[in-house]
């Protein structure tokens, strides 16, 4: 039996302001205590004074398979399986040095991640959508994913279902990353998002939708999916969730991930498509912050994603950025840390395994320097993680 004591805590619901003493053993948290109680006998215990200890954190919004380059997603078809899996693995390892535990994968090509890397021993956990559908030509279409009409769509959320995938990511708007798709359209009709959702709910399976054009956000209300990423909301009025738009986000209950952290110290020159789809609809970073505060205060539940993977501002590791900037829209601390913790693991499908300091789960520990629930910024500050009862490698500090 191993323990872990911080001077404060949070357990990914509350803050536990006279720190915790988390006992650990083959790979489980078994007990949670408050303040400083004595460690049973013989227990060796890992006290690093000065930090706050934390639940591992959840990136809600990942590409394993991509490279953090600008060419990420487009280089996939053009390369081997060997290639895929060594960019994969060299994700787990940023996402860990980063102080993250677990991942949802929402890009996944040629069914690598769902098959190949969701349950390996010595990564993160996984959730994983397989390729998302998209339109015929649309937003990461070359992931493999694209097919037309409502037969099409429901007999691709069969496959997901039958391969074993633990939800579906549905396109609804085009995307960035892909400059010949309209970020301000749909990508298919109403008809046709509810097909998606209806057939993926049959399954059992949860649908998460990637939706800039605020059309698609209406789309995804009237289609009744689980979850939004990035809910931009662009439309004829500019940009930002019209307020009756966001009341009814919340009131349905639907998570939204807006797919915060960005690194502007590695922002590469952008192509010319992407930057002018930038400029024209507004899509800077401070407007997307500002969009967040606008959901935030009319109550949308808000989970943290980075998008992580997909570009050289958007890297693996990128997390405790997301946090940070969620907190820069007008989000507490607290909720802040929620976000990418019991509020992530809750949307995510992962209550039961991780996500919080609960006897029980997953032994997802992340100890950093300073408290985060003062100052969200330390939650870069990483001194030791934890991921499923083992200490991984050397982390950096300040990612």
């Amino acid at each position: 039996m191993y323990a872990y004591r911080a001077d404060r805590a949070f357990d990914g619901e509350r803050v536990l302001s006279s720190g915790a003493l988390v006992l650990v053993d083959d790979g489980r948290i078994v007990a949670v205590q408050e303040g400083h109680p004595p460690a049973p006998h013989d227990c060796a215990v890992t006290y690093l004074p000065g930090t706050t200890l934390l639940p591992g954190l959840i990136d809600a919004h990942t590409h394993l398979c991509g490279n953090d380059a600008m060419d990420a997603l487009d280089r996939l078809p053009h390369i081997g399986d060997d290639e895929i899996d060594a960019a994969v693995r060299t994700a787990f390892d940023r996402q860990l040095e980063a102080g993250v535990t677990a991942v949802r994968d929402l890009g996944d090509y040629r069914w690598a991640v769902v098959d190949r890397h969701r349950d390996r021993p010595d990564g993160p956990t996984v959730v994983a959508s397989g390729p998302p559908i998209t339109s015929l030509g649309g937003h990461c279409a070359d992931l493999g994913g694209a097919v037309a009409g409502v037969a099409a769509l429901r007999a691709a959320v069969r496959e997901r279902a039958e391969r074993g995938a633990d939800l579906v990511k549905l396109m609804t708007s085009g995307g960035m990353m892909t400059p010949s798709s309209d970020v301000g359209a749909c990508q298919f009709t109403l008809d046709e998002v509810r097909a998606v959702v209806d057939e993926a709910h049959r399954h059992g399976l949860p649908v998460t939708a990637h939706a800039h054009a605020l059309a698609a956000v209406q789309q995804c209300l009237a289609a009744g999916v689980d979850g939004i990423e990035h809910c931009s909301c662009i439309g004829a009025h500019g940009h930002g969730a019209p307020p009756e738009v966001a009341d009814a986000i919340a009131a349905a209950g639907i998570a939204v991930c807006p797919t915060l952290g960005h690194d502007l110290s590695r922002m590469p020159p952008l192509p010319p498509a992407v930057a002018e789809t930038v400029a024209r609809h507004g899509l800077t970073v401070d407007n997307l912050i500002a969009n967040v505060g606008i959901l935030h205060r009319h109550g949308v539940t808000l989970i943290s994603g980075a998008d992580s993977g997909i570009n050289p501002v958007k890297a693996h590791g990128n997390l405790p950025r997301a946090v940070v900037e969620l907190a820069a829209a007008g989000v507490s601390t607290v909720d802040a840390l929620a976000s990418a913790t019991g509020r992530a693991a809750d949307a995510c499908g992962l209550a039961g395994r991780t996500g919080r300091l609960r006897a029980g789960l997953d032994a997802d520990l992340l100890i950093v320097e300073g408290d985060p629930t003062t100052e969200i910024s330390a939650v870069r500050a990483v001194r030791a993680v934890v991921s499923r009862g083992r200490v991984t490698g050397t982390p950096r500090s300040n990612v």
